[in-house]
C-alpha cells in the first residue's frame, strides 16, 4: 500500500483541529486538537473488526477512511478530503504533523475542497451535497423499536419476546416494532435453522403482528462462524478474516459468489414472508473484506451489492438499519445506521459503563442525520442498574433518531419507565439536527 502525498499546510497547534471519520459503525471517529493522538487498534483482532482489516493503522498522526477534514486554526480556509465515489473505493488518508506544517497523504485519489467554515459547518456541507450524488433519497420516518439485546444478549428465549410484548402491552409503551436480537439462529451463518430456545419465527411474528406492531429480527448476514455448517460445507463462499465472536474464528462471505448470493436471497425472503420487515444488519464489514472473490470485484463494490441482494429479497416497505457497517459505502442502501459502538457490554463494571464508549462517535456523527439516514445511536438502557443511564439517556434525546429501548419492561423503575415512554414518544424527524451541542 503506497501513499502519496496531496497536499500540506501551515497549522496552528493551539488552535487547529482534525475531523477523523472511521471506516465502520464501530470505528472511532472525533475531532482531535493537532497535538492529540486518535485511537489504534491495541490487538489484531481490534483491527479487524473495529478498524479497516486491509489497511495498516499510520504510526503517527490522523488516518481517516474516505473523509478528513482540517481547520488549520490560523484563519485560512478549512479543507475537505473525500473520496472521489465511495461506491467503487474508499481511499484511506493520513495527515502528520511535520514542525508547524501538516501534511496530507492518501493510498487513492481524493477530491479537495476549501471552505472558509469551521468543521461542523463543513462536514454538514459535505452531509447535503453528497446525498444526491451517492444515490440517497429522502430518509423515511424511522419506528420506535423495543430490541431484546441489552437485557437478554444471547440467552434471550421466545418466551422473553412474549413476556416483552405483553408488558409493552399493559404499560401502553409508544413502540412501533418488536425486535429480537442475536440468540434467536442456530449458528451464525446458518440463519435457516433456529436455536433451541425459539419454536416458530413465522408464529413469533404473527403474535407481534397480532398486538399492532411491527416484526423485526437481527441478522448478521455477511459474517460466518468458522464452526457453522455453512462454513464447513461451503469454504468455496468464504473470503478472509473478519474477527473472533460467539466463541470462534470470524470469516467473510463471498457476495460474489453465486451459491453465497443464493443462500442470503433466500434467507432474507424467508424471514420477510414469515412476517419480519424491519431487519438490524449487523457485523456488516464482513462483507467488504479484501479478498479473493468468485468475481472480478474489489470489496466495496461486492458489499453493496450484497446490500442490494437484501433489499430485493425484503421490498422497498422493509426498514434496513446498518450496523457495523462501512459508512460511506453503504449511503442509499439503508434506511437507517448504528454510528457508534456498543453502548456497553455485559461484563462491563460500572466504570466501564459510565464512560459510554459510544458517545463521541454519536456525536461527530451526527451530521449525517437527515442527510445519509435516520442515525441510530444504539438503544436507551433506562433500569437501574445501568450506571450511566441518565447521561445515555440525555444522549439519545440529543442525537438519537431511531429511538429504540432495550430493558425488561419489568425491570423499569419509575425514572426508566417515564424517561422510555418520554423518548420513544418523541422521537425527532429524519431531518437534519440543529447546529450546536
Amino acid at each position: 500500500m503506497t501513499f502519496a502525498s496531496i497536499d500540506e499546510m501551515d497549522v496552528s497547534l493551539e488552535h487547529g483541529s482534525v475531523y477523523e471519520h472511521g471506516w465502520q459503525s464501530w470505528s472511532p471517529t472525533s475531532t482531535y486538537s493537532m497535538s492529540q493522538i486518535s485511537p489504534r487498534p491495541e490487538q489484531g483482532w481490534q483491527h479487524l473488526m473495529r478498524f479497516r482489516p486491509e489497511t495498516p493503522a499510520a504510526p503517527h498522526g490522523f488516518q481517516a477512511e474516505g473523509l478528513l477534514v482540517v481547520d488549520p486554526g490560523t484563519g485560512s480556509p478549512s479543507k475537505v478530503y473525500t473520496a472521489r465515489d465511495p461506491r467503487q473505493e474508499v481511499p484511506s488518508i493520513r495527515a502528520q504533523l511535520v514542525g508547524n506544517r501538516l501534511v496530507i497523504a492518501a493510498d487513492a485519489p481524493v477530491t479537495v475542497e476549501s471552505t472558509a467554515a469551521g468543521i461542523e459547518p463543513a462536514l454538514a456541507r459535505f452531509g447535503g451535497q453528497s446525498t444526491a450524488r451517492l444515490g440517497a433519497g429522502a430518509p423515511r420516518t424511522a419506528p420506535t423499536v423495543w430490541c431484546s439485546w441489552y437485557h437478554y444478549f444471547l440467552d434471550v428465549t421466545e418466551d422473553d419476546i412474549v413476556e416483552n410484548l405483553a408488558g409493552i402491552d399493559s404499560h401502553r409503551l409508544p413502540v412501533d416494532v418488536v425486535q429480537i436480537d442475536d440468540g434467536w439462529q442456530a449458528g451464525v451463518g446458518d440463519w435457516l435453522e433456529l436455536s433451541g430456545r425459539f419454536s416458530s419465527l413465522s408464529g413469533l411474528a404473527a403474535r407481534i403482528m397480532d398486538s399492532g406492531r411491527r416484526a423485526g429480527i437481527w441478522v448478521a448476514p455477511f459474517v460466518v462462524g468458522s464452526r457453522s455448517v455453512l462454513a464447513r460445507e461451503h469454504p468455496d463462499w468464504l473470503v478472509g478474516e473478519a474477527g473472533w465472536n460467539w466463541g470462534q474464528d470470524l470469516l467473510g462471505l463471498d457476495l460474489t459468489h453465486p451459491g453465497a448470493r443464493d443462500y442470503v436471497w433466500s434467507v432474507f425472503r424467508r424471514l420477510r414472508e414469515a412476517g419480519y420487515d424491519y431487519f438490524k444488519l449487523d457485523f456488516l464489514y464482513a462483507g467488504a473484506l479484501a479478498g479473493r472473490r468468485y468475481a472480478d470485484l474489489t470489496g466495496v463494490p461486492a458489499y453493496r451489492s450484497g446490500l442490494d441482494l437484501i433489499r430485493d429479497a425484503v421490498g422497498s416497505e422493509s426498514y434496513l438499519v446498518g450496523c457495523g457497517a462501512p459508512i460511506l459505502p453503504s449511503v442509499g442502501l439503508v434506511d437507517a445506521m448504528r454510528v457508534a459502538p456498543d453502548t456497553y457490554h455485559p461484563t462491563d463494571a460500572e466504570d466501564e459503563q459510565r464512560r459510554l464508549r459510544g458517545r463521541s462517535c454519536v456525536m461527530a456523527r451526527a451530521w449525517q442525520h437527515g442527510r445519509f439516514w435516520v442515525n441510530d445511536a444504539d438503544c436507551l438502557v433506562a433500569r437501574p442498574s445501568f450506571a450511566a443511564r441518565r447521561e445515555w439517556a440525555q444522549i439519545i434525546e440529543r442525537y438519537g433518531g431511531l429511538r429504540s429501548a432495550s430493558d425488561r419492561i419489568a425491570d423499569l423503575d419509575d425514572w426508566g419507565m417515564e424517561t422510555t415512554r418520554r423518548l420513544l414518544a418523541t422521537a425527532p424527524p429524519p431531518t437534519p439536527f440543529p447546529p450546536g451541542p
